[in-house]
């Protein structure tokens, strides 16, 4: 009996340590962390629907949901010169699941423009990658007496202060200032919280003119509801060949292009960062994101981390010397 008893013993004990030994295993198991990303992505947008912005962050959730099975909420919250967007990325969890879409406004421009801005558009953030650019159009009211560039210019040479120009974001506001440096006029500028608010001011006529991305007036240059007077580019647009470049409309040299890049917190732990900027910029390198952009009269732009970095310290640069050249006082 004493040997029935030592075996049955021995047999219990191995049974229970089996059963723990599996229990720890399926507390390891679940306490591994989960591949990233493993619940739904905000994508944080410092301007209203109908803007590039606002187009490509929706174009890329629309992908990064594909790829990873996990739902991107396009967060739009405009106004207040991206203030107010960018709070929200820096009260939010910085674990890699709340994206910044940002443009060169927010993460360039503003640093030419605000002695003392709420952020650094530098120190605070961390790229991921960048998304297209497009160059802007000098946009009229259809019915506007201003038929061409020189039409705009001795109206407002003749009537000095009294032309108004909508911007949409510190980088059109910046662009109008070029403009208007360039040609030696003075006008007024109107803000607006993005693109879309700026095309219907000027189509309705509260403002004279404007700069406005391809992206979000070419429709309704297209439809006649606009008139566009040049496109601030090297080259015509394929999608609006009929429009002169600045250049051919009497402004030698003129370009004003837009651009817009995903960035996170830069408190996000690097391998989130990491992971997202992989997969951001294997979607910006498909075939049909480059077509994608291609149909709205934009380029899509190559680079991951490193060359956005770069190439957002050059944009400061830039506007920073527009800023001077053009007189512009610091708000």
């Amino acid at each position: 009996m004493s040997t029935r008893r030592h075996i049955f013993h021995a047999l219990t004990t191995a049974a229970l340590l089996a059963a723990s030994l599996g229990v720890t295993a399926v507390h390891a198991q679940s306490a591994a962390p989960a591949a990233f990303p493993s619940k739904p992505l905000r994508f944080i947008v410092p301007f209203p629907p109908g803007s590039g912005t606002d187009t490509s962050a929706r174009y890329f959730a629309k992908k990064l949901t594909e790829v990873t099975g996990q739902s991107v909420i396009v967060d739009n919250k405009p106004g207040a010169n991206g203030f107010i967007a960018v709070r929200a990325v820096q009260s939010a969890p910085a674990d890699g699941y709340t994206v910044f879409v940002g443009s060169n406004s927010t993460l360039a421009v503003n640093a030419a423009l605000f002695k003392s801005l709420p952020y650094d558009p530098v120190a605070d953030f961390a790229p991921l990658t960048m998304m297209m650019r497009a160059a802007s159009l000098l946009i009229v009211p259809a019915q506007s007496e201003y038929k061409t560039v020189a039409d705009l210019v001795a109206a407002a040479k003749a009537k000095p202060g009294q032309l108004n120009y909508g911007a949409g974001s510190a980088g059109y506001q910046l662009m109008a200032e070029a403009f208007n440096d360039a040609t030696r006029i003075q006008a007024m500028h109107v803000p607006f919280k993005g693109a879309s608010e700026v095309v219907s001011a000027v189509t309705a006529g509260t403002v004279q003119f404007a700069f406005a991305e391809m992206t979000s007036a070419q429709e309704m240059v297209k439809a006649g509801k606009l008139r566009a007077l040049a496109f601030a580019s090297e080259q015509r647009s394929p999608t609006l060949p009929a429009v002169p470049t600045a250049t051919e409309a009497g402004l030698p040299g003129f370009t004003a292009y837009t651009w817009v890049g995903a960035m996170v917190s830069a408190k996000t732990p690097k391998a989130e960062t990491d992971k997202l900027a992989s997969l951001l910029t294997a979607i910006e390198r498909l075939p049909e994101t480059r077509e994608f952009y291609e149909r709205l009269g934009a380029e899509v732009m190559n680079g991951g981390p490193e060359e956005m970095r770069a190439f957002q310290a050059s944009e400061i640069k830039l506007w920073k010397r527009i800023a001077t050249s053009a007189k512009v006082e610091q708000q």
